[in-house]
């Protein structure tokens, strides 16, 4: 049975705050791959791709070249890795290889790495995490919440979380976005882009609230930007999808929101909408197959009784 981690686990374990960990998913950068009953969860894989990130921002490595560095490091570890195999993790900012040995060296240049971790320590440090969450059960109150003043996360000195960093104001801008301050929440996405100007999921909420304001033509232009920056954004194509959608543009719409559902095969809401587009045009066994999808990954929401009317009226 595979083993998993929430966000706090997470946090806990390598000394990071929990809403950098949650910029880094939300912008795709690094994150869980596991979902249940609508929440986030690692896997040890997960984990390792996590350390990494924050060893090589620490070392100095651009956002870029980090997301390079992860991509690797997904190719090199097997899916089912473990924390007692014998395998050290080593990365010199552009290559990352996988190696026994204690002493790693890059095999095409011989250059000693910056970044270096093996997988068992990273199981003994887990290990740790679980005996002290054992030994804390007994502060829990009777509701299962923790009675204890909860403990100050000190994080690295990185350039995602010094002084008024594109990451700062994004996460600002989440957090007024939250409590419907759209103005702020508008200003704080602007002065991210400012910072970053290819910070693709600040494009992508700032297209957000333009779509919502009615801007449609503004809308559009943030989405595909975003895209260029990072095609692999499943959230920036599924709003575009449906503004295309809003737009009369359902062929273009259609396009969009299939290859959400390839980028994302967990997608739901792109499921649903993509099978309401087709059932527009004429497109049925296609719209069944997306919308059966839908109410497997969703089957309890409000929008599922609606899905299975629109599936009776294909079968009619």
């Amino acid at each position: 049975m595979t083993e998993l981690y929430s966000i706090p686990d997470v946090a806990r374990l390598f000394a990071v705050q929990e809403a950098r960990l949650r910029y880094w998913m939300q912008t795709g950068f690094v994150g869980p791959t596991v979902r249940k009953n609508n929440r986030f969860y690692y896997t040890f894989r997960d984990l390792c791709a996590v350390k990494a990130a924050k060893d090589l921002l620490a070392a100095g490595l651009s956002t870029q070249k980090v997301r390079k560095n992860l991509e690797a490091l997904r190719r090199t570890l097997p899916g089912d890795v473990h924390p007692a195999l014998r395998l050290r993790i080593c990365s010199d900012g552009d290559n990352v290889v996988a190696i026994a040995d204690d002493v790693a060296f890059v095999p095409a240049t011989g250059q000693v790495v910056m970044m270096a971790f093996n997988l068992p320590a990273l199981g003994g440090q887990i290990a740790a995490l679980r005996q002290s969450q054992s030994q804390g059960q007994s502060d829990r109150s009777d509701d299962g919440a923790t009675a204890s003043t909860p403990q100050v996360v000190d994080d690295d000195p990185t350039e995602a979380n010094l002084g008024p960093t594109a990451y700062t104001c994004f996460i600002e801008a989440c957090a007024a976005e939250d409590r419907g301050d759209h103005v702020e929440a508008e200003a704080l996405y602007g002065r991210a882009l400012e910072i970053d100007p290819q910070l693709a999921a600040a494009m992508t909420n700032l297209g957000n609230l333009r779509h919502r304001a009615g801007e449609a033509a503004a809308a559009r232009r943030l989405y595909e930007r975003a895209l260029e920056h990072e095609p692999g954004q499943a959230e920036a194509r599924y709003n575009l999808g449906n503004l295309l959608e809003d737009l009369g543009e359902t062929d273009l719409a259609i396009a969009e929101l299939c290859r959400v559902t390839q980028l994302a095969p967990d997608f739901a809401d792109a499921h649903y909408n993509l099978g309401l587009a087709l059932v527009r045009v004429g497109g049925k066994s296609r719209a069944k197959r997306h919308l059966q999808r839908y109410l497997e990954l969703d089957e309890k929401s409000e929008w599922a009784s609606r899905a299975r009317a629109y599936l009776a009226q294909l079968a009619a």
